[in-house]
């Protein structure tokens, strides 16, 4: 860590922290709603909650990143979020936590999020040497993966039994020692200001334009939306599927934040053989690959509703869903101009995530009136449809590598 500069050590601090913190609220607040509601679509409204401000907030967040001093954006967010769960905690210890204010909360907490991780997407380059990226971004990256998975899972199960309310009270403290470590970092991380500068909407509407102009990143960005939308749903009620005494896998709230540490197994190997895999076979041939073999993963707890068939399962879900995110972030980070990286990310993203409250809600909808099966099912047969879509529309990419960052006036042309 020396090598990499003591604002990157404060960073890195900051991020394990925080992750750590999102593990913990991410497993926590679905399996507390599972013990105040039996009710698919209500249980599925924290998945919603949680995923909603990306599709309200991400683009505005992402253009104040490229304009404010993305540190204290992130230092904002943080202690904003610290301060929301501590008063959420001190209501849980007085044994007034109710289904309306988790959902609040959740929600609140997920505003937060959005503008601390678009700003953290931007602020690592401004921290390290470019010399110095790539294995700053591999450090990063696990903290990340260790934090949410490793430890956040298995513990938010631990204290859903043994605290609820700690639930909300870890994370605030860790968000807080997000936000006070971030101050140790040296220097000002606000881009150079043009020399005129034209309204918000201006630098948004030049992002979606490029974004929607490149044949590429638009046929990746809705195949992604697709996915998350039809995942999303999925996962909202999953946990009845898996959790208690009347579901159909039976895990108790401690063994399903194992699962999410299974998952994390995978993801770390799938982080590391992405670029191999690209390398033998071909980047775009690789990452449809590893959405079909996501897509049909999904139906092993289906068809096989067994603790020994679940835990595997989530292992190779892992390695298959790392190595896809590492693929579509790199063809990203060649595909867009660094000028319009932090606004078309954030559009990018928009797309991405954008319908996940949609699918949550869907989810609980389906799984109410239909049964959770068919809830399942659905949702596997939207991310094989979307699979099939993108292969389609990018025959031609599938075969030779992604080509770098061309201009507005050659999307404009492409078109």
């Amino acid at each position: 860590m020396t090598r990499l500069g003591r604002s990157f050590a404060y960073l890195w601090s900051s991020t394990a922290a925080s992750n750590l913190a999102d593990g913990v609220l991410k497993v926590g607040a679905p399996l507390l709603a599972v013990s105040l509601t039996r009710s698919p679509t209500l249980v599925s409204l924290v998945g919603a909650a949680a995923t909603l401000p990306w599709l309200v907030l991400a683009l505005h967040a992402g253009a104040i990143a490229d304009r404010a001093d993305r540190r204290r954006v992130m230092v904002s967010a943080n202690l904003a979020r610290a301060a929301l769960l501590a008063a959420v905690t001190l209501l849980a210890a007085l044994g007034t936590l109710e289904l309306w204010l988790l959902l609040a909360a959740v929600l609140l907490a997920g505003a937060c999020e959005v503008f601390a991780d678009l700003s953290a997407q931007s602020v690592l380059p401004m921290a390290v040497s470019p010399d110095d990226l790539t294995r700053a971004n591999g450090r990063v990256s696990s903290a990340q993966m260790i934090g949410n998975d490793f430890v956040g899972a298995p513990l938010s199960g631990l204290l859903v039994v043994a605290l609820p309310a700690a639930i909300f009270g870890a994370p605030a403290v860790l968000y807080a020692a997000a936000g006070l470590l971030l101050l140790g970092m040296r220097g000002t991380y606000r881009l150079p200001a043009p020399a005129a500068r034209g309204p918000l909407r201006a630098d948004i509407a030049e992002a979606l334009r490029y974004l929607w102009g490149h044949r590429v990143l638009r046929g990746l960005a809705v195949t992604a939306g697709l996915l998350n939308l039809a995942n999303a749903g999925y996962f909202a009620v999953f946990v009845l599927w898996a959790v208690g005494d009347g579901s159909r896998i039976g895990l108790e709230p401690g063994e399903y934040g194992l699962m999410t540490t299974a998952f994390a197994v995978g993801a770390v190997f799938g982080s590391l053989l992405a670029g191999r895999a690209a390398a033998a076979f071909g980047e775009m041939r690789t990452l449809v690959g590893n959405w079909l073999v996501t897509s049909l993963l999904l139906l092993v707890p289906v068809v096989v509703p067994s603790p020994w068939a679940l835990y595997p399962t989530a292992v190779v879900w892992g390695v298959a869903g790392a190595a896809g995110n590492v693929l579509v972030i790199s063809a990203r980070q060649r595909l867009i101009p660094a000028e319009l990286l932090g606004r078309v990310n954030s559009a990018y993203r928009l797309i991405g995530m954008g319908g996940m409250p949609l699918g949550a809600a869907l989810g609980g909808v389906v799984a109410e009136f239909a049964g959770l099966t068919a809830a399942l099912v659905g949702a596997v047969g939207v991310c094989l449809a979307a699979v099939g879509l993108v292969w389609r529309a990018l025959s031609d990419q599938i075969s030779r590598p992604l080509t770098c960052k061309p201009t507005l006036s050659d999307i404009s042309r492409s078109r």
